[in-house]
This record gives structure tokens, sequence and C-alpha cells, in this order.
């Protein structure tokens, strides 16, 4: 028996009951329900609302000659950059919408994670039940007669289809449920990231997750095209020890605290009152490694 049958089908298990597992863990440890993990997950179906159609249209200007391209030797990078660039977008800021009017009792670091969990919990999981319907029909033409499955001039191409799916040595067919898992520690540190503008009451927040989601997204992809996709995801691993970092240091047991504190919206920014508490220096000291990262 050809090995890559279970372990494809186990790649696709896999994105769906990581973040399904993850979800029970944060739910029982921090006692906070599902309710704020489907918001994240509604988060995200709603960015690809906008986002896809967005890439659709970018792609097809870009075809039409509409927006210059740049020269072939940056081509790449320029893609990798553009695409990274719009998810940060679409993702950032439609989480920090959902934030402002729908989770607006969402002010504290575990209600944060949850949702984050929420967000890459149900993008690993769409992601997985559509591998698992692609390795469904793989199986089926496969094994089965294609002369009465398809078109009699299709079936050299599907062939070819074929051959290159099952070819691959079983543990790249794993890669898949690794690169999720790493991705929804990426998600929970993004949806922290954001949460800040409201917990702090200062833009700026918002404008650091959108550069860490640019810059997660450009460079995996860029590695996808121009090395391998073992470079992508050594690269998405390192995104994933340094998304653990951010959520470490973003931790604040007094905000935990005060997340029940009502709050105001001065200027079209959100501000808690928790922002008038004085800020120590031991506070500074620990969230200096993020404001690092844009300074």
């Amino acid at each position: 028996m050809d090995i890559t049958i279970i372990t494809r089908f186990l790649n696709g298990l896999l994105m769906i009951l990581i973040p399904i597992g993850l979800g029970i863990y944060l739910t029982r440890r921090f006692k906070l329900g599902w309710r704020l993990w489907w918001i994240g997950g509604a988060a995200f179906i709603l960015s690809q609302i906008g986002h896809i159609p967005f890439n659709y249209l970018l792609d097809q200007l870009f075809q039409r000659g509409q927006l210059s391209a740049p020269p072939e030797t940056w081509r790449s990078l320029f893609n990798a950059l553009v695409l990274g660039l719009s998810a940060g977008l679409w993702e950032e800021i439609t989480l920090y919408a959902v934030y402002r009017w729908w989770a607006k009792d969402a002010r504290s670091w575990k209600q944060g994670i949850i949702v984050g969990a929420g967000r890459g919990g149900i993008e690993s999981i769409l992601i997985g039940v559509y591998v698992l319907v692609i390795f469904i029909q793989m199986v089926v033409f496969r094994f089965g007669d294609l002369k009465s499955l398809i078109p009699i001039d299709q079936i050299p191409i599907l062939e070819q289809q074929l051959a290159i799916y099952w070819s691959s040595p079983w543990y790249d067919t794993l890669l898949g449920a690794l690169e999720r898992s790493f991705t929804i520690v990426f998600h929970i540190s993004a949806a922290l990231l954001v949460l800040q503008v409201f917990i702090r009451g200062q833009s700026r927040w918002l404008w650091m997750a959108l550069l860490w989601h640019t810059i997660a997204n450009t460079g995996a992809v860029y590695l996808v095209m121009e090395v391998n996709p073992y470079a992508a995801e050594v690269w998405m691993g390192v995104v994933c020890l340094a998304s653990f970092v951010i959520i470490y240091l973003l931790r604040d047991s007094r905000v935990d605290q005060n997340a029940s504190l009502p709050s105001t919206t001065q200027g079209g920014i959100h501000h808690d009152l928790q922002k008038s508490v004085q800020v120590t220096y031991e506070h500074i000291e620990g969230t200096r490694y993020i404001e690092n990262i844009t300074d």
C-alpha cells in the first residue's frame, strides 16, 4: 500500500483537528467559552470576502498592462510583497473593525488569544476540508476508470496531474499541517497586536500588526517561489517562534484584571479607561521587544 495515501489523508485531517483541539484547550483553560473563537473565525471569513476579489482585480490589472510590473529580476519579490501586504491589509483591518464594533468585550490577553486562535483555526479548517476534497478526488481518479469519469481528451492532462500528485515523498505530504500549526500561532500574535489599539489607546499597534503580517507572508511566498517549500517552512518556523515571543511579552495581568472597565471613543480611536492607569517602568520594559519592531 502506498504510504502517501495515509499521509495525505492525515495531512488534511490534522489541519482540521489541530485547531479544534487547541480551541478546546484554550476555552477550557481560560474558561471563556467558544464565542470569541467563532468571532475570530468570522473575522477571517469576512476578510476574505474582500481579499480574494481584491487580489483577482490586481492580477487582472497587471495582465492588462493597466498597472506596470517591475523588471523580471524583481518580479518574484514584488509579487510576494504585494500578496503579503494585501493579506495584512485585509485581515488586520478587518480584525480591527471586529474588535471595535463586534467583540467590544474582548479587551484582555486571554480573550485576544482566543480570537487569534479562532481566526487561524478557521483558516486551517477550511484549507483542511479543501485538501481532503482534493485527496478524495485523486483517490477516485487513481483507482477508477478514467474513461468513464472524464472526457477522453482530458485524460492525458489528468494523468500528468495524478503522476505529480502521487509522486511526492510521504514527508512532503505533511508539510501543510505543519505550516498551519505555525500559522495559527502567528495569527494569535497578530490578533494580540491589533488588540493593543484598544487596550493602550494607540493606533500604531494596528500598523505594527499589518507590518508583521506582511513580513511573515512575504517571506513565505518568496521562498516558495524562489527556493523550495522546505525553506518556506523553516521561515514559518522562525515566524512561529517570534510569535511566541510576542505573545509572551504582551501578557500583562493588570490588563486582564481591568478588562471589564468601561471604555470611551475619542477622535475615532478606541480608548479604554485602563489608559488612565499610570504606566510603570516595568510595563515599558515588558513590551520593548514589540516597540523595537517598528522603531
